[in-house]
C-alpha cells in the first residue's frame, strides 16, 4: 500500500499564481480550486488509492503566540484567501480525506499523518507531496519520502543529508540556526547553512551544544527549534484504510458544475476503483 499526503495549501498557492501567467491578473474566483482538483484526479487516474490532503483553514497557529514575527494571513491576496474554504468543500465532495487545520498548521497534519501511516505494517511507502523544507524532518529512510511535484525530485533520507548536511530528525535544529524566511523567524545571526551543518554534525541536537557555542543566544535558538518542530500528534485518523478513496460523493457533480468544470465529475466517474 502506498500512501500519498498532499499539502493542499501549497497546491492552492501554486495553482493560483500559475494561472496568473495565463490570465494576466484576471483571477478566476475558483480557478486555483479547479487546478488542485485536476492534480488530485490525475494522481487517482495514475493509480493512487490512499491519500489525504492537509489545508490551512486559517494561516495563524499556536506558533504565533510563541514568536510575534511568525507568519500570518496578512499579505495573502483576497482572491486567493477566498478559495481556502471552497477547496476544502470540493475535496470532501470528491471523497478525498481532507484535514482543515486551525490551531495546528497543514505541515503538522502532514507530519501527523506520516507518523500514523508509517507505523502501519501494511504501508509500503508514504509520499509527502510538498517541497517545504520543514517536512524534510519527517523523512525516514526510503519509507517516508518527500516529493517535489514541480521538479519530480523524490527526497529520501540520503537526499535530505545531501541537501542540508544533516539527518532528517535534525532539520528543526538546522532551521533554528539558519532561520526560515517563509515562516518568519530569522535564525541565529552569523550562522549560515554550512556552519549550521558543521555544528550539528559535531555536537548533534541544539540541547547537546556546549554552552559556549551559542552563549546567550541558546534560548532564542531553542525557541526557533520549537517553531520548526512539526507536531505529530494530531488525531487525524485511526486506520490507514480511512484514506482509501471510495470514489466521488453524490454531491460532486453539482460541485463541479458550480466550479464551472463539469468535466471534473466525468473524470472522477471514469476512475477504476480496485
Amino acid at each position: 500500500m502506498l500512501v500519498h499526503l498532499i499539502d493542499g495549501t501549497y497546491e492552492l498557492f501554486r495553482h493560483f499564481y500559475g494561472l496568473r501567467r495565463f490570465t494576466k491578473g484576471a483571477d478566476k474566483p475558483t480557478g486555483a480550486v479547479v487546478g488542485v482538483l485536476h492534480t488530485v484526479l490525475q494522481m487517482l487516474e495514475q493509480g493512487a488509492t490512499h491519500l489525504g490532503v492537509a489545508t490551512d483553514h486559517v494561516i495563524e497557529s499556536f506558533r504565533n503566540s510563541l514568536w510575534s514575527g511568525y507568519k500570518t494571513g496578512e499579505g495573502v491576496e483576497p482572491a486567493l484567501r477566498a478559495q481556502f474554504q471552497p477547496l476544502e468543500d470540493a475535496l470532501a465532495a470528491l471523497g478525498v480525506a481532507v484535514w482543515p487545520m486551525v490551531e495546528l498548521e497543514a505541515d503538522d497534519a502532514l507530519a501527523s499523518a506520516a507518523r500514523i501511516a508509517a507505523a502501519d505494517s501494511r504501508v509500503g511507502k508514504v509520499s509527502i507531496w510538498t517541497p517545504d523544507k520543514d517536512l524534510a524532518q519527517c523523512v525516514r529512510g526510503e519509507r517516508v519520502v518527500q516529493v517535489d511535484r514541480r521538479s519530480g525530485r523524490i527526497r529520501d533520507a540520503a537526499g535530505v543529508r545531501a541537501a542540508f548536511g544533516v539527518d532528517p530528525q535534525l532539520i528543526p535544529d538546522f532551521l533554528a540556526l539558519v532561520g526560515d524566511a517563509a515562516d518568519g523567524y530569522p535564525g541565529i545571526a552569523g550562522i549560515g547553512r554550512v556552519t549550521a551543518a558543521r555544528l550539528i554534525g559535531k555536537y548533534g541536537a541544539l540541547e547537546d551544544f556546549p554552552p559556549t557555542v551559542l552563549g546567550e543566544r541558546r534560548e532564542l535558538a531553542l525557541l526557533f527549534k520549537n517553531l520548526a518542530t512539526l507536531r505529530t500528534d494530531a488525531p487525524l485518523f485511526g486506520d490507514v484504510e480511512e484514506l482509501r478513496w471510495p470514489g466521488p460523493t453524490a454531491s460532486f457533480p453539482d460541485t463541479a458544475r458550480r466550479l464551472g468544470e463539469p468535466r471534473l465529475a466525468t473524470r472522477a466517474d471514469k476512475i477504476h476503483l480496485p
